[in-house]
């Protein structure tokens, strides 16, 4: 086991490369302080969103190259999509699930080590029923991809949730439909309401149709941005068969979700 002392400033002091078998690899999972890696990524994501508070761009991009590369970062994110997230046991269009410990820390050190060049993957398309026999279209990424893209939002989602309406609350850390209905009772209630009705809207298509371009140049100098155009432009496969994505976003990335807004409530 060798020991490389990492630039100074970054979020882990140490990484540690090694080469081990498969039981070495599963006890190497269990033994991962969790504990410490989650306070590792809170706290940087809480100097980001300070940072873009305080509209200092050039910190913020700082600290978001540190996020992308920080050791807890990838292994908090692993554990989100193969232990937390809902679809877990779906695979995308190269069939892979990761479930055992050894094959979630094998996968920490394929996405930390860059062991391989990035590309991102076409999403695998599938349907759910929705109320009154409709049917939405759900779009898998693979498992590498849905690692790398929940190491981007906990880049990007702290410098976005400093800049966000305060009366947003549609998938946002720490808030949710609950929230919203709290502040329409606020602004509505009493003889003196402000507002005395609601709107209800439904943008049709809206997360199938948004520019690819919109999303770009809203994103500016982000560290990750390429990688995110390169999920915009990977494809989808539908029944077998590869389409264009020119236009949209996969309802079913963790990227997408880190940008809806459903509940958003007048002031």
């Amino acid at each position: 086991m060798t020991e490389i002392p990492e630039p100074e400033d970054k979020l882990d002091a140490m990484t540690t490369v090694t080469v081990s078998g498969p039981e070495d690899d599963a006890e190497r999972w269990r033994q991962i302080d969790w504990r410490r890696s989650e306070a590792d990524v809170r706290r940087l994501r809480q100097r980001i969103f300070t940072a873009s508070k305080a509209g200092d761009l050039s910190r913020v991009r700082r600290l978001q190259k540190l996020m992308l590369r920080s050791r807890a970062n990838t292994l908090i994110s692993v554990r989100r999509v193969t232990e937390r997230n809902a679809g877990r046991l779906t695979a995308g269009v190269d069939g892979e699930v990761v479930l055992t410990p050894e094959a979630k820390i094998q996968l920490v050190d394929r996405v930390q080590q860059n062991a391989e060049p990035f590309t991102a993957m076409p999403v695998r398309q599938v349907y759910i029923p929705k109320p009154g026999g409709k049917r939405r279209p759900l779009r898998i990424p693979v498992i590498v991809d849905r690692v790398h893209q929940a190491r981007v939002v906990n880049a990007l989602e702290p410098e976005w949730e400093a800049r966000f309406e305060p009366r947003s609350y549609g998938f946002r850390p720490g808030r949710g439909c609950q929230d919203a209905v709290q502040a329409i009772h606020l602004t509505a209630k009493g003889k003196s309401a402000r507002r005395l009705w609601a709107l209800d809207a439904d943008l049709a298509s809206a997360f199938d149709l948004i520019a690819h371009d919109h999303i770009l140049d809203q994103l500016g100098s982000f560290p990750a941005r390429e990688m995110i155009r390169a999920w915009l432009k990977a494809g989808v496969v539908v029944q077998g068969r590869l389409h264009r994505t020119e236009d949209g976003v996969p309802q079913g990335g963790l990227c997408a979700a880190a940008h809806k807004d459903p509940y958003g409530v007048p002031s």
